[in-house]
């Protein structure tokens, strides 16, 4: 990996990051000046959004962002300055729009700061809930387009050397609509088989919670999912005794497991090259920094937690790509191997000798 070429990518990156920042907000103080001059009504337009619609050829959600925008940016010179070094998204700015006041500036504006489009959401409705915030459980029958009928196609012919089929697209994540600082209503498309488990479970807990909602059932459900994980990790309220390692043995101790957990919150300590940790909580894994198949304990000190990708990293790191490859060619998945597993082939036989650093 040449670290030298991708900081310099990233250098470039980064400045062409600042100057789009730059130039966002230039466009929308002169926006502003624009509009506070009224000069989109010399030119036959109804509006600053029609100007910019029409106009510009902005896209109607586009326009009405830059509107809302160059508003703000002229009552507000704060909101200028965010937007240019990039603390403050466009995205966030109609959320921001809705509660922020000459009063509460100083305090309201920060909390939008690096938000996403949802996260500001969120924060603006912990600021200004709704009134009635109706709780409901609603279902609803798809709706079926109907289908002209058309004469089957043949089978396409493939050829020799045709590609593999695409990876399908990950499911797209529920919808999810903040309602106060607390609640929040979750929109998820469910199969019949799902409701027929949601009712059964219903029925399940109908003596010790009678009368328990969709929310109840749901949430206790992910309480074991959770409960589950903690017990994985070795995290539980009365751990056992400790018992003493057999000699020679590298197995990971409930105890050590547990520490280790506890100690890296459960997040990727792989270390970026800006001096942060990774951080995530996908697919986390533990790690022996120095590996087993090299003499590496599995201590405490030893270990880390790290998602998998950058688990994968620190093997290929720890061996090479060239073994990487080799092995992973083998038969065996190279997702298998870890740099701090004790590196076996998926079918159990040893995997070629890992170079000596």
């Amino acid at each position: 990996m040449d670290t030298c070429t991708a900081r310099a990518h990233s250098s470039r990156l980064a400045d062409l990051l600042s100057r789009e920042q730059v130039a966002l907000a230039d466009f929308l103080l002169a926006l502003a000046d624009f509009d506070k001059r009224r000069l989109w009504e010399p030119l036959g337009y109804t509006s600053l959004w029609h100007y910019l619609h029409r106009e510009l050829g902005l896209s109607k959600g586009t326009a009405h962002y830059r509107q809302v925008a160059a508003g703000l940016v002229a009552r507000y010179p704060d909101v200028e300055a965010a937007l240019r070094d990039g603390r403050l998204c466009i995205t966030s700015v109609i959320e921001l729009a809705r509660v922020l006041t000459p009063e509460n500036r100083a305090e309201v504006l920060p909390r939008f700061f690096h938000r996403s489009k949802q996260e500001a959401r969120a924060v603006a409705v912990e600021l200004c809930p709704r009134e009635v915030v109706p709780r409901r459980e609603v279902v609803t029958a798809p709706i079926v387009q109907p289908v002209e009928p058309c004469t089957p196609l043949a089978p396409p012919v493939l050829a020799a050397s045709a590609s593999p089929a695409p990876t399908p697209a990950p499911a797209a994540r529920p919808a999810v609509e903040p309602l106060t600082a607390d609640l929040r209503r979750l929109h998820v498309t469910v199969s019949r088989r799902f409701l027929e488990k949601l009712e059964a479970a219903k029925d399940a807990l109908s003596h010790a919670s009678p009368g328990a909602d969709a929310e109840a059932i749901l949430e206790a459900g992910l309480d074991l999912i959770l409960a589950q994980q903690a017990k994985r990790r070795a995290q539980v309220e009365k751990p056992r005794k400790a018992r003493p390692p057999a000699e020679g043995s590298d197995h990971v101790s409930a105890e050590v497991r547990r520490t280790v957990w506890t100690r890296d919150e459960g997040r990727c300590q792989w270390r970026l090259d800006s001096g942060d940790i990774c951080g995530s909580t996908h697919r986390p894994e533990l790690d022996h920094i120095q590996p087993k198949a090299r003499g590496g304990s599995s201590t405490v000190g030893n270990l880390r937690v790290l998602c998998s990708v950058h688990n994968d990293l620190a093997a290929r790191l720890a061996y090479g790509e060239r073994w990487m490859r080799r092995y992973s060619k083998s038969g065996g998945s190279p997702r298998r191997v870890r740099a701090g597993s004790r590196v076996t082939s998926a079918a159990g036989s040893a995997p070629p000798e890992a170079p000596r650093t």
